[in-house]
């Protein structure tokens, strides 16, 4: 899920905010945006919801799922691919689906997050109060959770050197995520990577896809050495390694850190899966370069399949790009794009 935030200062889970120099992109691409890019081959955005629930409906759900919450004013904090999220009263978040294809995510999530929740050394959300069969008049499960403090890494500011912090942070989390002792405890309850996210064949043709979409709007220059990967990465086996516990859709907007710039939670686990390392690695060439992306790889432990990582860093990416020329975001405009370069780059 890619979230949309009513302003620019506040993550979908906290309201810290960060000092720092603008990330390094627009020396890179020329930012501005470009309305209604939809690269899928659909009528509409990828991201265009079947159900939007207002700020009333939600504090009218809560107050009647869970008394302690009657009266609370609800008041929406984000919206996205898949989910609308809401505040309700001063310390809790819900989350509601806004699409049919997110209600098993949000099924995983109230089931499988209190459970790694006390496995990993940084904050996640954890589905406290749930309402797993929906209600009457919502159909849908939907959950609530304390606030994770912090802010987007896609809204940081910092600059390629100054990230080095975030990603011995989110290093040190992978590394507890993909324990092979996790996977043996919940991965009865999770798919086998149902996006192929992990498999260069499926995504390198699909990101050039959006690449070659993206470039037609105006959004992006083409790169000669990024589609070369890419073509090449069309080719390659899927990595063979045993599967982790994978967040499933790590990326830039869902790694907060703080005012100082270290790593200070994971959000948005709607595509929790079993799945190949290198998909929640894709961060390291998505976010990092350099330095930072050294750190990271170290206090993780090991290398991933780099190709696996790169291609489905591109992809993301991409995606990313499109969505915030569509809805006008130049701060992450600027991180997608860069995030296009560094994952190609050392």
């Amino acid at each position: 899920m890619f979230l949309v935030l009513r302003n620019g200062t506040t993550s979908v889970l906290g309201s810290s905010a960060i000092s720092g120099q603008q990330v390094r992109a627009s020396s890179y691409w020329r930012v501005r945006r470009v309305p209604s890019v939809t690269v899928s081959g659909g009528s509409g955005p990828d991201w265009a919801p079947e159900r939007v629930v207002t700020e009333d409906e939600a504090a009218a759900l809560v107050g009647e799922r869970f008394p302690q919450l009657r009266g609370a004013v609800a008041r929406r904090l984000a919206t996205g691919w898949d989910n609308t999220v809401m505040r309700v009263g001063d310390d809790w978040i819900f989350r509601f689906p806004r699409r049919q294809i997110a209600v098993p995510g949000v099924t995983r999530e109230i089931a499988v997050l209190p459970r790694l929740a006390p496995r990993l050394p940084l904050p996640i959300p954890v589905p406290s109060l749930a309402a797993p069969e929906g209600m009457e008049t919502f159909p849908w499960p939907f959950w609530g959770g304390r606030l994770v403090p912090g802010r987007e890494l896609a809204e940081s500011r910092l600059g390629e050197d100054e990230r080095e912090a975030a990603g011995r942070g989110i290093g040190a989390f992978l590394r507890a995520l993909h324990d092979p002792a996790l996977v043996a405890e919940v991965g009865a309850d999770l798919p086998y990577d149902p996006l192929r996210r992990g498999e260069p064949a499926v995504r390198a043709p699909m990101a050039l896809e959006r690449l070659d979409g993206l470039a037609k709007a105006g959004v992006w220059s083409r790169d000669p050495g990024v589609e070369r990967f890419l073509a090449e990465a069309a080719n390659a086996a899927a990595p063979g390694g045993p599967g982790v516990v994978s967040h499933g859709d790590l990326h830039v907007r869902h790694l907060l850190v703080d005012e100082a710039g270290r790593a200070s939670g994971v959000i948005d686990w709607g595509d929790l899966c079993v799945a190949d390392p290198a998909v929640d690695l894709s961060l390291a060439y998505a976010g990092f370069s350099g330095r930072a992306r050294a750190t990271l790889l170290a206090e993780y432990g090991s290398e991933p399949s780099a190709v696996a990582a790169r291609t489905l860093a591109i992809f993301i990416c991409s995606v990313l790009a499109a969505y915030a020329a569509d809805e006008g975001r130049e701060r992450l405009l600027a991180e997608a794009l860069a995030g296009i370069r560094r994952s190609v780059g050392d």
